[in-house]
């Protein structure tokens, strides 16, 4: 085929390649060297037959000595004279699954330059055929998760540019991901120098048709075309070195015309160019796949936007029906981009009165990291909106709460107790509803659930827990010079679900260890196979805990109850690394060393100037932490309590659609907002398209990284911990659990795949109460994600480990087995 017969949507037949350059060919005003494609229909009849279960060195041997049959060859020679008797080409692999939104493929195949004679190019078409098997290409395919079976390779064969200057342009910047910003890459010669990484490119950066910063590197080689085929690297002579390989007239001309390329895919774009006489060619334009996708804004305006992921411990895309369920359950309204939500903070950010209490409460709370990244853009000058000329400043949640009364025991107990009535009522009248009717119930129960959340005396008790666990932290280091003595004041307090729920597994492994078989059973991965003692003492467990599991604020992760095996390697662990009565023991343990902490403070506070009030305001600071920071879990309890209900119901009622043919399967519900799904279950129809474009686009954000702080620029604003005090190669984070201790590293990114020992470190991403069984089998932990009040942070405290959270890369700049040492005290993590 023609490269002007092909369009964007025939990547089946020409490959990501040839369907991008077709797609570029059509576009006025863009130059792309003449060519054709050898489709994918001759690599299903040639080499397709070749393919068995031989290993990818053996199928390339095969596939590059392939016979070629008569008609393909008289073909490719017929459009090789089109081009020009004995025209140079450039020989391009053009792989279906490459140069897609979600995987590049860059480099991965192979593509010749500078090839000379009708025989040279067949040889080439086999080698790229022949690509298609290497050991990079197949590694990359089983990253991606691309099935080998299912791709096939085109080959590109265009006519050979030989250019001056050469090079990349990214239309968005692709280290920051500003939209505004375009990044040119040039070099002498063909593009391979920079591919290859033998020089240094000059760097340009654009903004709005403005050179905003330049970068003239010495270019000491070149890759050009040798005379007789192929290409070599050749000295640029001294003189030219250090000259630009493009004019400044130059740079800002193809930046316009890549945003004349970026506005006809509608996408930020990963560019190939060449500078041949006066006019640039473009070889090759692709999505550029790392970008995170930028939220709708109604306006024109700057906007900023911190992630919800972050500070809920759950960084993962949710489906739609998740997204669907958390804006109901928020009152604040959220803004979606990549699967996952953002609040929109600027009105807050533009108010100086309002700011610092924003960028205090999240840094501290949550993430210091947002709070850095929000101090950046504040101090970027025009950047925010002007501030209202009126209207009271806004104040975090929680900041306005009057004192809780001084029973505290009694109002945490009031408060749980009418949470549980209020889910027993709920799952009681939720059984009766069926179609329409459950869908509005369940919304109508949504606002019942914000009610709850949103009762005052719920804050009370949560923020008399935080902010006495402050006061303890900051008068104590005053008075005293202790770093952190809440931690330990923490440990063991009553009443926390979370910690009480690690703890309770323990139970279930002494119900289980006296069983050989069982533990056998469990081993496989099988509940059901457990005698019937132990299967009820993991059915207790499960009643209690089993609306739990990892990312539980979307609806549509499976539970516990519904995958009960994957609770199998914690029980072992316990079964392992406990003796019987663990439970108790360590709770006990807890406890005792929080008394003994108490009286130790207590004791030497009172040898102090106007000691006897120091000491008795300690005292009430400490009943305050012990009483009311074990609740600071439950209202999320609630929340998945609540969810666990809706989603057994919502399945119920997929079931039913299924068997009525409406769906195919009853996850697909999964894949439709709730206003979508209440209107699938009314008219007993279902858009399939919809759903299968949904579940495609789930699999492109899964490979994203979502940013703690986006602006509507598209720029990932990063922040960092302003300290100097470290010694070397020092990994630093928030210190939220005190103690130092030191252990072999265990790089964990699913709990299900925990193998953990006794006095080893969690080293994961982040973590939500569904790893708090692990935590039990560990000596440290140390987050990507976190704050002083998320979950791991108040658990770690209560078990008494030393913790760091916020260690930015953690999960890659330490390796699984490595030997570290854990500052929970200091907030740094040294690899020793």
């Amino acid at each position: 085929m023609d490269l002007t017969d092909i369009g964007s949507n025939q990547i089946a037949r020409a490959g990501g390649k040839g369907a991008h350059l077709g797609e570029l060919s059509r576009i006025e005003g863009v130059r792309v060297p003449p060519g054709f494609c050898v489709t994918t229909a001759a690599f299903e009849r040639i080499v397709t037959p070749l393919i068995g279960e031989q290993a990818g060195a053996e199928i390339r041997r095969i596939v590059e000595a392939v016979e070629l049959p008569d008609d393909l060859v008289a073909a490719i020679t017929d459009r090789l004279f089109a081009l020009g008797d004995k025209a140079a080409c450039a020989v391009r692999s053009s792989a279906t699954a490459e140069d897609l939104p979600t995987a590049s493929f860059a480099g991965q195949h192979d593509s010749y330059l500078n090839v000379i004679g009708a025989d040279a190019v067949l040889d080439a078409v086999r080698r790229c055929w022949a690509s298609l098997f290497t050991d990079r290409a197949i590694s990359y395919r089983e990253h991606q998760g691309i099935d080998h079976r299912t791709v096939r390779m085109a080959v590109v064969v265009q006519r050979m540019v030989v250019p001056r200057a050469a090079g990349i342009l990214f239309t968005a910047d692709p280290v920051t991901s500003n939209r505004t910003i375009a990044t040119v890459d040039a070099a002498f010669g063909l593009g391979e120098a920079l591919v290859s990484g033998i020089v240094n490119a000059d760097v340009y950066r654009v903004r709005s048709g403005e050179i905003i910063a330049r970068t003239v590197s010495a270019k000491r080689l070149a890759v050009q075309a040798r005379p007789e085929g192929g290409t070599e690297e050749r000295a640029v002579e001294p003189e030219r070195q250090e000259q630009p390989a493009l004019t400044d007239a130059e740079v800002l001309r193809l930046v316009r015309l890549g945003r004349h390329i970026e506005a006809h895919f509608g996408r930020p774009q990963d560019i190939e160019w060449c500078l041949a006489g006066d006019e640039f060619q473009i070889v090759q334009s692709r999505p550029i796949t790392t970008l995170f996708p930028v939220p709708v804004a109604g306006d024109d305006g700057n906007h900023v936007y911190v992630s919800v992921g972050h500070q809920q411990m759950m960084t993962d895309p949710l489906k739609p029906l998740g997204l669907a369920f958390w804006q109901m359950t928020t009152p604040r309204p959220m803004a979606e981009a990549g699967g996952r939500l953002f609040v929109d903070v600027t009105p807050i950010l533009a108010v100086p009165a309002s700011r610092d209490a924003l960028i205090d409460g999240l840094g501290t709370r949550s993430d210091p990291l947002i709070g850095d990244a929000l101090r950046t853009i504040v101090e970027r000058e025009g950047f925010l909106p002007p501030p209202p000329a009126e209207g009271p400043p806004w104040t975090p949640p929680g900041s306005t709460a009057a004192d809780p009364i001084e029973d505290g025991p009694a109002l945490v107990t009031e408060l749980t107790e009418r949470v549980r009535a209020s889910l027993a009522e709920l799952a009681r009248d939720i059984r009766t509803r069926t179609g329409v009717d459950l869908l509005d119930f369940i919304r109508a129960d949504v606002q019942e659930l914000r009610r709850i959340q949103a009762e005052p005396r719920n804050m009370q008790a949560i923020m008399a827990g935080m902010e006495a666990n402050w006061w303890l932290n900051d008068h104590l280091l005053e008075w005293l010079g202790e770093k952190n003595t809440a931690d330990t004041l923490s440990q063991s307090v009553a009443g926390n679900v979370t910690s009480e729920m690690g703890l309770a597994l323990l139970d279930v492994a002494d119900a289980i260890r006296p069983y050989p078989d069982a533990v056998n059973a469990l081993e496989r991965g099988s509940i059901e196979e457990l005698p019937a003692v132990a299967r009820d003492a993991v059915r207790a467990y499960l009643d209690r805990y089993g609306m739990r599991c990892a990312g539980e604020i979307d609806i549509t992760r499976p539970r516990w109850s519904e995958r009960p095996a994957e609770l199998a390697p914690m029980i072992l662990s316990n079964i392992r690394n406990f003796e019987p009565g663990a439970h108790q023991r360590l709770f006990e343990e807890g406890r005792r060393q929080a008394e003994e902490k108490r009286r130790e403070l207590v004791a030497r506070l009172r040898e102090l100037p106007d000691g006897e009030s120091k000491a008795a305001e300690t005292e009430r600071m400490i009943d305050r932490v012990r009483t009311f920071s074990g609740y600071r879990e439950f209202p999320k309890y609630h929340m998945i309590s609540r969810y666990f209900l809706y989603k057994q119901a919502l399945l119920e009622e997929a079931d039913r659609l299924v068997r009525a043919g409406v769906l195919a399967d009853r996850e697909d519900i999964y894949h439709l907002r709730f206003d979508e799904l209440r209107e699938v279950v009314a008219t007993r129809t279902v858009d399939d398209r919809l759903i299968g474009e949904r579940k495609d686009a789930f699999a492109t954000y899964r490979t994203l990284t979502p940013p703690r702080v986006l602006t509507s620029d598209g720029e990932v604003v990063t922040g960092s911990y302003r300290r100097g005090d470290l010694p070397p190669g020092a990994l630093v984070g928030l210190p939220v659990s005190a103690g130092t201790v030191e252990g072999r590293a265990r790089v964990v990114l699913d709990m299900a795949g925990a193998d953990l020992e006794p006095g080893d470190i969690l080293v994961t991403a982040y973590t939500d109460p569904s790893w708090t069984p692990a935590f039990l089998a560990v000596a440290g932990l140390v987050t990507e994600v976190g704050g002083l009040m998320t979950h791991g942070a108040v658990i770690a405290r209560e078990y008494g480990l030393p913790a760091v959270v916020g260690v930015e890369h953690a999960t890659r700049l330490i390796r699984d087995g490595q030997r570290i040492r854990v500052h929970g005290t200091d907030g740094y993590v040294e690899i020793l």
